[in-house]
């Protein structure tokens, strides 16, 4: 044993404070000479299983431990402090994790437990004191020492010689004086000390870091005059003989640190599963009772089954018996069980399940008890991918359930097995490379102009480091390079990425346990919900012996219960029979001519511009098509070639050929092409003799790339092929290419499934594409980008999406006589209360007849003026005015008499409650009140302006409009009506989106999809323009592009290639003749030339811009054409040819174009 054990110790994972991680930790112990090491992170046990693996994997003893903040009652005054927890055996870990759930499950303040409580219950617990800061910190300093006594008295009294006073000697404020306090007392009442170093790092120059880090999550700054400084550099992980020469006055504070790692000996089983009990009718063994449910499930499923199906009843029943075997053999019984009811019970209460998830749908017994939806025998799934009988290790069933009833789902689970028996489970944020920069920038007090600047130059990748952007990003290296403010918080930033920063909720993991939680992991309640998680992560909340249920929330499904349920209402009225999606035709010719029409915009896994692509390549025909695109369209197939081979070999274009012809079986329905992971298992089976047991571990072990491993497995291949009389040499060829394609090679069953919801979501577009559509943008109302692009496909499917109506429209999409009504809740500023108490008083007193109607009726509390404007600017008011009338005087009218309006709601209100009545004795109202007519119409600018404001995109027009008749002078045409020829040519429209993407070179490069009104077009903008125009290209702004057009790689229209880019400014500029004042037939106004000149002025472009002229002619009698000179050049901006309208008139101001 060491000298001297560190028995305090916070770790990444105390969130609030502490640098050491996982990694470095035990690594560090090894390298100090450290034999034992306890983790006491702060009022949890969230690292405890990676900690205690990780050091018994690295030969240093674990202690289980924690700091807990203790509430006590001293004197009729309260007092807080920390105290160091340490589990001397299995007994003394049960009561740590139970301690630590109460401070969360039964605690009035997070994290705290009361010291009654404490010391009630805690036997094989070894306490500390928790020095500085620790529970006898306040009565130090409030100066009673007679208190800290009389608390040490009553500890020792309980705890015996398991409490120990804890000193430090790191040099923080008071220490001190307090550490000879407490070694007088230790004296005076016989309570051993212990010496601790309280580490939070590792090395003494961490420790501005950690301060960094301290001030992120407390929300302060590095120079806050108010912030308290609770730490010291010296808190670092310092080496026994550090420890020694610190505490060589008091030699026993070193040696007891010894002494009670001896006193700590925990051993934990990790990696046995325990299941909950699963109840059955009159105590029916599972084993039994699984059985008998899975073959009367399948006699259901033969009952329905295609006579002409390649499989008869006998392949199901052998298939079912021995998955039967395997699992009942594997000890699984009960969890088949367990995930059946809650999908069973979620069903019976109309919450859409997916068909299934991964490897799982491999199972017939799965398929036969309705866990899954999809035939395994029928699309060549494999029950060892899931449940391999040479592997024992957990089932797990990935369940998916509509969004909207998932929640009910877990609720369910927890009411039957016991609310102290289930739970969710716990994830941990990091500082990220976009984050952490920000995070420090904070803290250190930088600009945050500066700090956006610099995350934005990290590219947006799943996995980035700041290394590697640094590596990628020229532009960001420059930045860093060139400034030393930049420079300095990359530097802390560095230091903190990765690190442990906040803690969240699982999506869908949920933990059952056969008793109370508590006895197998402790527990933790998130703060924003109440929701009780383990503060075990999913990966050790299993090696703890729990099994965790992933209960998904999939919006798809949502999409697809919200569509079937508009369709049957439909057909309800019609008095037709109702639509069921689980029964709908897998070889639907209309479904598959939209697939191949790539008009998979909301057809789910299916509408990315790149996965498009691959669907006009292959033209899918069946669900075996589906299900290959699902599993083709990844980095692998698509980079190795695997997808191209695929795609030419279905249409002919190259040879179907197989590694050796016996494969032909396995690999005929992907034309030889190795694509799923089953085929790799089969190809064992077929050319090798192994077993899908072991096959499945081949598979395993190509994936995981172990040397070792895989020189085990090629050495049986090679000699189970040489039974079929494969030489030695060709079954090394089949080796490696079975280990290449195993690289990429997909879980078929997981495709299989997920291709399933993604025909079902493209029959229903093809079949119901208004109620498809409303129900995807009911589902994205809060992600305006996202409602734009299917506010599209609306359009562009040829159906009507209606403005917001206040007299019909709903909180979601909806449809009415074919076409779509805007929904109220996808408007920004309004918000479901306003809109659920506009729908109220609707339902109650019919439709509102106007501006005042509406704002005297609903409650203004909730519907406040910035709601009504919102409500205006979207078009939600237009039904007050005719069909017809202009709008731009409608909604200027309505806007400016908002205020009005309110104002009399309000005094209408107030006379209610005063009870002021008119002459004939009724309360007085002014609910027939109009309010003054005001003519101020807002421009077709505002108007647009105002509905992509509210809404996201415009409804009612297009900002293009007002220049189409000068676009005319200088563009070929209209998008619509372009052509593809051998010369450049000019088009215009505004940036609806912008994809930027590293060329070949790893230079930037972007995309953009223009829009004219009349139709889009793709533009490719390459790395040398890119640099030179990207300055131009914004969403929304209004561009001109004179570039090659060709047909666009998905046979839908046009794509050009920009050679240059100008905005409307340039282009008047490059392709008119003049900016001409036309004032023929009138005469000049008095001062001419001094209003001009003051209009002119500010948009000057001396010798490069648009030249200004003045045609002249009075009577017939004298014409004159005046040119101002190269220093009267200007820019011919909107803003310039406003002002010169609005004083000389709309139509006297001309570009004139040669």
């Amino acid at each position: 044993m060491t000298e001297f054990v560190h028995l305090h110790v916070h770790s990444e994972y105390s969130v609030s404070d502490g640098l050491l991680t996982m990694k470095s930790i035990n690594q560090l112990a090894q390298e100090r000479e450290l034999a034992a090491l306890a983790i006491t992170d702060k009022s949890n046990l969230f690292a405890f299983v990676k900690f205690y693996d990780n050091a018994i994997a690295q030969g240093v003893k674990p202690l289980a431990g924690v700091e807990l903040l203790v509430e006590s009652e001293i004197n009729g005054a309260s007092a807080e402090g920390r105290v160091v927890l340490l589990a001397m055996n299995k007994s003394g870990y049960s009561r740590l994790m139970k301690l630590v759930s109460s401070a969360y499950t039964d605690s009035c303040r997070r994290g705290v437990v009361a010291e009654n409580e404490l010391l009630s219950d805690c036997d094989d617990l070894i306490v500390l004191s928790g020095g500085v800061r620790g529970h006898l910190w306040d009565l130090f300093v409030r100066g009673d020492t007679k208190a800290v006594k009389e608390v040490i008295q009553k500890w020792k009294g309980v705890l015996q010689d398991r409490y120990f006073l804890e000193i430090t000697r790191t040099g923080r404020s008071n220490e001190d004086a307090f550490v000879t306090m407490l070694l007088r007392l230790s004296q005076e009442c016989s309570v051993g000390v212990v010496a601790t170093n309280d580490v939070c790092f590792e090395e003494k120059n961490d420790y501005e870091a950690h301060e960094a880090r301290v001030c992120i999550n407390d929300g302060r700054t590095l120079d806050d005059p108010r912030r308290e400084k609770s730490y010291s550099e010296e808190q670092y992980l310092k080496t026994p003989a550090e420890m020694k020469r610190l505490f060589e006055d008091v030699p026993q504070a070193i040696s007891n640190s010894v002494e009670i790692a001896k006193r700590c000996n925990l051993m934990i089983t990790l990696d046995e599963y325990y299941l909950p009990h699963y109840p059955t009718p009159d105590n029916t063994g599972l084993d039994e009772f699984l059985s008998v449910v899975a073959r009367k499930g399948l006699d259901k499923i033969i009952d329905a089954l295609d006579a002409e199906g390649p499989y008869e009843r006998r392949d199901y029943d052998e298939r079912l018996d021995y998955e039967l075997q395997v699992i009942n053999q594997m000890g699984f019984p009960g969890y088949f069980l367990i995930v059946m009811e809650f999908i069973d019970w979620a069903k019976k209460n109309d919450i859409p399940v997916g068909p299934g998830r991964g490897s799982g749908s491999g199972s017939l017994v799965a398929y036969s008890l309705g866990i899954t939806d999809i035939d395994p025998l029928e699309y060549g799934l494999l029950f060892e991918r899931f449940l391999n009988p040479e592997r024992v290790s957990m089932p797990d069933f990935d369940v998916d359930f509509c969004m909207e009833g998932r929640d009910r789902v877990i609720k369910h689970v927890s009411d039957l097995y016991g609310a102290e028996s289930v739970s969710q489970i716990i994830t941990f944020g990091t500082m990220s490379a976009k984050a952490v920069v920000r995070d420090v920038a904070r803290v250190q007090g930088k600009p945050y102009g500066l700090a956006d600047r610099l995350s934005k130059l990290i590219p947006f990748e799943v996995g980035m480091t700041l290394k590697k952007a640094m590596k990628e990003s020229k532009e960001l290296k420059e930045f860093v390079d060139s400034n030393d403010e930049v420079e300095e918080i990359m530097d802390m930033a560095y230091r903190l990425e990765g690190l442990t920063r906040n803690v969240g909720r699982h999506a869908g993991g949920v933990v059952i346990s056969p008793g109370e939680l508590t006895e197998f992991v402790p527990l933790y309640t998130e703060e924003s919900s109440g929701a009780v998680l383990s503060q075990f992560d999913k990966d050790d909340v299993e090696r703890a012996g729990l099994v965790k249920f992933d209960f998904l929330g999939l919006k798809t499904l949502t999409i697809i219960d919200w569509t079937v349920k508009a369709i049957n209402k439909e057909r309800t009225d019609e008095g037709a029979s109702h639509l069921d999606i689980s029964q709908i035709n897998l070889d639907d010719e209309k479904t598959f001519e939209l697939l191949k029409s790539t008009k998979t915009t909301g057809i789910f896994q299916l509408e990315s511009r790149g996965m498009r692509d691959l669907i006009a390549r292959l033209g899918p025909e069946s669900l075996n098509d589906i299900i290959a695109l699902v599993a083709l369209f990844r980095p692998g197939p698509l980079q190795s070639g695997a997808a191209d081979d695929f795609v030419n070999r279905k249409h002919g274009l190259a040879p179907i050929e197989y590694p050796h012809p016996d494969l032909k079986p396995v690999l005929k329905e992907t034309f030889g092409v190795v694509l799923y992971q089953e085929q790799v298992m089969q190809i064992a089976q077929e050319l090798a003799g192994f077993s899908l047991g072991q096959a499945d571990l081949l598979r395993r072990a190509m994936g995981k790339k172990k040397p070792e491993e895989m020189a085990k497995v090629r050495e049986q291949f090679i000699e189970g092929a040489k039974v079929k009389e494969i030489s030695d040499k060709l079954a090394e060829e089949i080796f490696d290419l079975m280990e290449k394609f195993a690289g990429y090679a997909f879980n078929k069953s997981h495709s299989a499934t997920y291709a399933l919801i993604s025909y079902q979501t493209a029959w229903l577009k093809a079949h119901y594409p208004a109620q498809f559509l409303a129900a995807n943008l009911s589902a994205e109302m809060q992600n305006i980008d996202r409602v734009v692009i299917l506010a599209d496909e609306v359009n562009r499917l040829g159906l009507t999406l209606k403005s917001p109506n206040v007299n019909q429209s709903s909180y979601a999409f909806k449809v009415a006589q074919g076409d779509l009504i805007y929904g109220l809740g996808a408007l920004r500023g309004v918000g479901e209360t306003a809109v659920d108490s506009i729908q109220c008083e609707r339902e109650s007193g019919g439709a509102y007849n106007s501006l005042v109607d509406f704002c005297h009726r609903v409650e203004s509390k909730k519907v406040n003026k910035r709601v009504v404007e919102a409500l205006i600017m979207a078009g939600a008011m237009d039904c007050f005015s005719e069909i017809g009338s202009d709008l731009n005087k409608n909604r200027g009218a309505l806007l400016s008499g908002v205020s009005q309006a309110i104002q009399g709601a309000e005094q209408n209100s107030r006379d209610k409650e005063a009870g002021i009545v008119d002459l004939f004795g009724d309360v007085a109202s002014t609910n027939n009140h109009q309010i003054e007519s005001v003519d101020k119409p807002i421009s077709n600018q505002e108007r647009l302006s105002g509905e992509k404001e509210v809404l996201g995109l415009f409804l009612t027009g297009h900002p293009i409009d007002e220049y189409e008749s000068e676009l005319k002078n200088f563009c070929a045409g209209r998008i619509v009506d372009l052509k593809v020829g051998k010369k450049n040519q000019v088009l215009a429209g505004t940036i609806v989106s912008i994809r930027t993407t590293k060329g070949r070179n790893g230079s930037k490069m972007c995309f953009l999809v223009l829009d004219d009104k009349s139709s889009r077009i793709e533009v490719s903008v390459f790395s040398d323009r890119y640099e030179k125009y990207s300055k131009l290209l914004f969403k929304d702004r209004l561009i001109v592009v004179e570039g090659e057009l060709s047909n666009n790689d998905y046979g839908e229209g046009l794509s050009v290639r920009a050679e240059k880019i100008l905005d409307i400014n340039e282009a008047r500029i490059r392709y008119g003749h003049s900016l001409c004042l036309d004032f023929s037939g009138a005469l000049l106004p008095d001062d001419f030339s001094h209003m001009l000149k003051n209009i002119l002025s500010p948009h000057l472009q001396t010798n490069s811009g648009s030249r200004v002229s003045i045609k002249y002619s009075h009577h017939n009698e004298a014409e004159a054409l005046l040119s101002l000179g190269e220093n009267w050049m200007v820019t011919p901006s909107d803003d310039l040819l406003s002002a010169l309208k609005e004083e000389f008139g709309e139509n006297r101001v001309i570009i004139e174009y040669a």
